[in-house]
């Protein structure tokens, strides 16, 4: 049976080289497209013609999920993976207790990153059950860990974050007495697109963070039976 994973906000960034990871290495890839064009997604189309399956996704709009749903479900009776990627933050989330915040930008971003990642487990749920892996890659960060928050500000993203933190932990109990498990992940401060342009500030690329995301994830049948492995760029355990 062809191992089988699906990646969410695979356009570009992070969720890109994850699924370029996973072709390398033989995966069946439905890859979650939340923009309307991908030139990086085509040409990598072009090469796995037979392996990558490109499927339109918005995390944050339960119909899509369903019908994204559907679509991976015509074309794969298992997925061994899911990897929860898609994520987002807003510059209106800056602002601090002194002065007026946007909780309608707030709450954009928790639908995306926090019950976006539940919609997308919860539809592919009975795929993932028939897989031999088993297995829930939820890409959270450093911001949602409460013991070592710093911050007096971005309420919204930090509060998705650790909210997605305690979504996996739930999950986890539940998947681990039928075999499976949820691995959690700060990827480190990314190169990425999560405001609409890349952050040229960050100081690691894409392709490095899913590289080492992807070798510690080919260890995890390690972890199985423990709690849910919540793990830096090192395989270090990271503070909730």
């Amino acid at each position: 049976m062809k191992k089988a994973a699906c990646v969410t906000g695979a356009d570009r960034g992070l969720g890109f080289f994850l699924v370029r990871w996973l072709l390398e290495n033989k995966y069946k890839v439905f890859a979650g497209q939340y923009l309307e064009e991908s030139e990086a997604l085509e040409i990598l189309n072009t090469k796995y013609k037979e392996q990558l399956i490109l499927v339109p996704m918005d995390v944050g709009s339960s119909d899509s999920v369903k019908c994204a749903a559907r679509t991976i479900a015509g074309r794969t009776g298992h997925l061994d993976m899911i990897i929860n990627n898609a994520g987002i933050i807003d510059r209106a989330d800056d602002a601090t207790m002194l002065v007026d915040m946007d909780d309608t930008a707030m709450a954009r971003i928790y639908n995306v990153n926090t019950l976006g990642s539940l919609r997308v487990s919860n539809s592919l749920m009975g795929l993932l059950l028939q897989g031999k892996q088993k297995l829930i890659v939820n890409i959270s960060s450093e911001a949602g860990s409460i013991s070592r928050n710093q911050r007096i500000n971005m309420y919204g993203y930090c509060m998705s974050k650790a909210a997605l933190n305690m979504q996996s932990s739930l999950l986890h109990n539940h998947l681990r007495v039928m075999g499976g498990q949820v691995m959690v992940f700060h990827p480190g401060w990314l190169q990425s697109y999560m405001n609409g342009d890349k952050n040229e500030a960050a100081p690691i690329p894409p392709e490095e963070s899913a590289r080492k995301i992807m070798g510690i994830v080919q260890e995890h049948k390690t972890h199985m039976g423990m709690e849910p492995a919540y793990l830096d760029l090192d395989g270090n355990p990271w503070p909730w």
